[in-house]
């Protein structure tokens, strides 16, 4: 592999937290008509964290807080926050005000990205965009809060068994003469298979009655409606490619890489990427089985988890690559 060193980024800190409630297989067998089996032959899925009334920001706040302890730092050091979700407790304030608020970086920038379960690694991209760009910023807080319970219908036995909540967050610095790539992308053609309506154009001056639905989904209410099969051929697709593609800017094979950290959306797809990469399984770390899909808040999740058990390790070169609702998928490379 030829060397190609740039200007990156150091991940000084990292942390996560999930909601204390778990909901298990067995639990939904009480719900809808489904198995244990069933589940975890089609997902990989045992169980996933339930919030218990806990907000979005809540999570997100709890996680950012276990990564500034773990970066070694104070709140107010961090210049910018950046929230990845798709269940934002507000439509305004943002989801990175409150966890500013709750934290106390008051003065920090404070933005959120909605880019679905490719949300994390779209904003460790721009972290370090940003980073590289301003000379004043010091560190950045990138923080992924999901609550998919929110909108998720748990009177659909195909999709209710998914999904689970919970947050992670990583403290991140400019570094020099280091090992980064990225490969960014999207597929608004593929935007109708995975969606949940928020607000529609409703006023007192309305007059037109026909429904601007652009091809979407009439989903039930403002529930979470996908096409398993679609976004299924998407992923195992897109997976690979962004890895190949952000390994291609450096020269890099796939198979050199230490970790390759995945959405966990479904451990077939995973499996399905790892042999179109020809990279074993043991370098995906995996724990849907623990925490199921949290949208973008999985990558840092088992990220988080692998540092903790000691498959992912100080100076490995590791991947993060995601893929969901849009469509979108990205992945980016750096040292750790």
């Amino acid at each position: 592999m030829a060397e190609n060193k740039v200007c990156g980024v150091n991940v000084v800190g990292i942390g996560m937290h999930v909601p204390e409630l778990i909901a298990t297989n067995e639990d939904f067998t009480k719900i809808v008509e489904t198995s244990d089996e069933w589940i975890t032959q089609r997902t990989g899925i045992k169980q996933r964290h339930i919030t218990n009334g806990e907000p979005t920001y809540h999570l997100g706040a709890m996680a950012a807080a276990k990564a500034i302890e773990n970066a070694g730092i104070k709140a107010e050091d961090i210049g910018l926050i950046i929230a990845t979700t798709v269940t934002a407790d507000y439509y305004t304030p943002s989801l990175s005000c409150l966890i500013q608020r709750e934290i106390g970086a008051t003065g920090s920038m404070a933005m959120d990205v909605n880019c679905a379960c490719s949300g994390f690694v779209y904003g460790f991209d721009m972290a370090k965009r940003y980073l590289q760009t301003d000379d004043s910023l010091k560190y950045v807080l990138l923080v992924a809060a999901e609550e998919l319970s929110k909108f998720v219908d748990y009177t659909d036995r195909t999709t209710c068994v998914l999904f689970g909540d919970g947050a992670a967050a990583f403290v991140l610095e400019k570094k020099e003469n280091t090992l980064y790539s990225s490969f960014l992308g999207a597929d608004g053609n593929g935007a109708q298979f995975l969606a949940a309506r928020g607000l529609k154009a409703e006023n007192a001056f309305r007059k037109n009655r026909e429904e601007f639905d652009m091809g979407m989904p009439q989903t039930k209410e403002y529930f979470l409606y996908q096409n398993g099969k679609e976004v299924y051929k998407f992923a195992v697709k897109a997976l690979p490619e962004a890895v190949e593609k952000a390994c291609e800017k450096i020269s890099m094979q796939p198979g050199e890489l230490n970790a390759i950290v995945p959405h966990q959306a479904n451990i077939r797809i995973i499996e399905t990427a790892a042999k179109n990469l020809e990279v074993d399984m043991d370098r995906f770390p995996m724990y849907i089985d623990k925490y199921g899909n949290t949208s973008s808040a999985s990558i840092p999740i088992a990220f988080c988890e692998a540092v903790s058990e000691g498959k992912i390790k100080r100076g490995d070169k590791v991947c993060l690559v995601g893929f969901g609702g849009g469509l979108t998928y990205g992945a980016a490379i750096f040292e750790y």
